[in-house]
């Protein structure tokens, strides 16, 4: 697992009290996946109901709160897949 995906899980329990309503996967593109559910969030690839993807700086920023993340999408450094109104209950957490 990369250092970021480690970062990221914990960064992630930490903002979303350690666990989210609903299902969401980052693909973070050369680095790896995150799921985030009712569990909360941990390295690993699954099934979700939202997968939202990102290259490696573009989720850093999102993180680190510097990028907005319906910024992110709508100027094409995020995409996303599946459920729009879980991503954005995502979104909104992580702003």
């Amino acid at each position: 697992m990369s250092d970021l995906i480690s970062q990221a899980v914990s960064e992630l329990n930490t903002k979303l009290g350690g666990s989210f309503d609903g299902s969401a996967r980052f693909v973070i593109e050369d680095e790896g996946t995150i799921m985030m559910d009712e569990a909360g969030a941990r390295a690993e690839d699954g099934e979700a109901d939202v997968t939202l993807s990102a290259d490696a700086e573009t989720f850093k920023e999102i993180l680190d709160g510097a990028l907005n993340p319906t910024t992110a999408f709508m100027s094409g450094k995020l995409s996303v897949d599946g459920d729009m109104g879980t991503a954005m209950k995502l979104a909104g957490a992580l702003s």
